[in-house]
């Protein structure tokens, strides 16, 4: 992505060098607002909150403090099956929320963990997430096998700074938005330096850490960076970003009774399992496999949308730090799974949010086939 002040400098840039290139797009603010039409005027915003209790639609990817508002208005008006749990703080103090759903027709049920969203600029992940807690909460009636059967804990912005960011400046920021110690910047002098060449004296490129590389489990070995200016830089040391130190504790108290942990991402169609640090696979991989093609079956029985199954080395990249393998390596979680979410890359991170309610169904469809088989394996 080319700010507008710089893209003639490139453009010469490449041409002296003989560089090929391609211009995907001429106008990016205009892709983004396609992708994400905005409420016809405050008053219906206000209208839709007063009629419904709150302003989450299905018709464009909302800000976080709507998706607050959701979380409550469920706590508020169905207590008995849903409870809204504050884990912690932001680097920019936003309350970390997840909703845990239990109808407690079973003792002793085995949960389930989802979280969306631990990259800003995956939209569709904490849509998705919010999709699949309203079929269990507000369509309670129709899944009632999964809900009864199952603790539910979902958490669908697992970087709410991050998310709110890529609404507000950067559509493409990925990574949190902890403050980086400004040594940094001489260590990595050339990358800033590049940085401040496309972004100015207040570049903000090296602001931030990966909260998908800052995992306690081979961290930072492979497919992650040192550099704070790096979009995959791992943090620090393991688990330094209060996002991730979080959540790993939530779920670490919780680690017997959750048998599946389900991250939503975007974008590229997969089902991922572990590992994703190395080749070789898991003990129980066939199992993994078995579940796995279980849920891609349910999920392709909608739209025909086609995902493939496999580790993250075999169909993207190698990775380290990852929260999957994390799940399954440390908290000891067997049914550990990335879910890339659509599309394919015809519009990538800019999905439009008319996609929002089919990635939402097929997904959903995937996850109760994982449910129903941890529900047929705990009994």
């Amino acid at each position: 992505m080319v700010p507008p002040g710089v893209s003639e400098y490139l453009r010469e840039y490449l041409q002296d060098r003989d560089i090929e290139y391609t211009v995907l797009t001429n106008d990016l603010e205009a892709d983004i607002k396609r992708q994400n039409p905005k409420p016809k005027s405050k008053y219906s915003e206000k209208l839709l909150k007063t009629d419904k209790g709150h302003p989450l639609t299905w018709t464009r990817f909302h800000r976080y403090k709507d998706i607050l508002d959701y979380l409550e208005y469920l706590g508020s008006t169905i207590p008995d099956l849903v409870k809204i749990i504050t884990i912690g703080k932001s680097s920019e103090n936003r309350p970390l929320k997840v909703a845990h759903i239990s109808s407690g027709k079973k003792k002793e049920a085995p949960a389930i963990w989802i979280d969306g969203g631990i990259h800003g600029r995956e939209w569709v992940a904490p849509s998705t997430a919010l999709f699949i807690l309203k079929q269990l909460t507000e369509n309670y009636n129709t899944n009632k096998a999964v809900v009864d059967g199952i603790d539910w804990f979902i958490m669908p912005v697992a970087n709410p700074d991050g998310y709110e960011y890529s609404h507000s400046t950067d559509r493409f920021w990925r990574k949190n938005r902890s403050k980086n110690p400004a040594k940094r910047y001489d260590d990595y002098y050339d990358e800033a330096r590049y940085a401040r060449f496309f972004w100015g004296d207040d570049a903000e490129t090296c602001q931030g850490v990966d909260l998908n590389r800052n995992w306690d489990f081979h961290w930072k070995e492979v497919g992650a960076s040192s550099s704070p200016c790096k979009p995959t830089f791992a943090g620090d040391r393991p688990f330094s970003e209060p996002e991730t130190r979080a959540m790993s504790d939530f779920i670490m108290d919780r680690s017997d009774q959750i048998k599946a942990y389900l991250s939503l991402h975007s974008y590229s169609q997969m089902l991922l399992l572990p590992w994703g640090y190395t080749k070789q696979s898991p003990k129980d991989y066939d199992d993994l496999m078995y579940v796995g093609r279980k849920a891609v079956e349910a999920l392709q029985r909608l739209y025909g949308t086609p995902y493939k199954i496999g580790t993250s080395p075999s169909l993207l990249y190698p990775t380290s730090g990852s929260s999957d393998d994390w799940a399954k390596g440390k908290a000891g979680i067997k049914y550990s799974y990335t879910l890339e979410l659509r599309d394919k890359g015809t519009h990538g991170f800019l999905l439009p949010a008319s996609q929002i309610v089919p990635t939402g169904r097929e997904t959903f469809a995937a996850v109760k086939t994982i449910a129903k088989h941890v529900i047929n394996t705990s009994d």
